[in-house]
């Protein structure tokens, strides 16, 4: 994997509306720790005020904004209209070895009802090698399930466009949830947990994944992207609002239970 090079800059855009926090959530997960690649739990950022720290920003109709809840610490407030995005990006990463770990803390005010199959995406990871812009937390409204599924995406390679969602992974709305992510290119493998399970949730491999009929070759990681978009216009709600925290990155699974 590629040299670590110096980390972008980021600028918080303006203040959101507070949160009604439903649930507490565990922060503050940035304590030294093994082999962390990255780390963020924004508690050193001031509430609603710009600071410089080792992200990138990417956003169209989007704002993000450090807020601390009614309780809990701070924690980022993505915000979005229509199909709009806002993401905060980590570039040059150097990921020694094969396997990309990563979890965050999240949660989402509403997930869409409208457009049918409207598909958003929360982490977003690209890189060298492939050309496939990778989505290990995404997913879609379903109608026929009439709800809104978690599933792992890609585009951009010659799998195409495609969400793999399950009906046993329901994306529910209003509460804090942790999740877990594995990229493994050996295997070229997606694995995504959901509060902390031994058994992933959702899985993807080389030739067992929701594109075309061709093997899916994971990227060389150098750059991950978490936030919000959603890719289809006219969305029911007209707006979405997302909080997350505790975002890590790291050569082995980081698990939900405190450091």
């Amino acid at each position: 994997m590629k040299a670590l090079a110096a980390l972008a800059a980021l600028v918080l855009l303006s203040p959101a509306a507070g949160a009604a926090d439903t649930g507490t959530h565990r922060t503050g997960s940035c304590a030294p720790h093994r082999a962390l690649l990255f780390c963020e739990d924004f508690e050193r950022l001031p509430a609603g005020g710009a600071s410089s720290m080792a992200w990138g920003i990417d956003t169209r109709n989007g704002t993000l904004t450090v807020e601390r809840p009614a309780r809990g610490d701070k924690v980022l407030h993505v915000r979005t209209r229509d199909n709009g995005r806002a993401f905060l990006t980590v570039h040059d990463l150097a990921v020694p070895g094969d396997r990309l770990y990563g979890r965050m803390l999240v949660r989402v005010a509403a997930f869409p009802t409208a457009p049918d199959w409207a598909h958003f995406t929360l982490v977003e990871a690209t890189g060298t090698g492939s050309a496939e812009v990778v989505r290990p937390l995404g997913g879609q409204w379903v109608p026929p399930a009439g709800r809104a599924l978690w599933g792992i995406g890609a585009d951009g390679g010659p799998t195409g466009d495609w969400t793999d969602w399950q009906e046993s992974a329901p994306a529910e709305a209003g509460r804090w949830q942790c999740v877990e992510w594995l990229l493994d290119r050996d295997g070229n493998r997606v694995l995504v947990w959901l509060g902390d399970p031994a058994t992933p949730a959702l899985s993807v491999s080389e030739r067992d994944h929701g594109g075309a009929d061709v093997p899916f070759v994971l990227p060389d990681v150098t750059t991950v992207k978490v936030g919000w978009q959603l890719y289809q216009g006219g969305t029911t709600p007209a707006g979405f609002d997302v909080w997350i925290d505790d975002v890590a990155l790291a050569p082995h699974r980081l698990g939900c239970a405190p450091d």
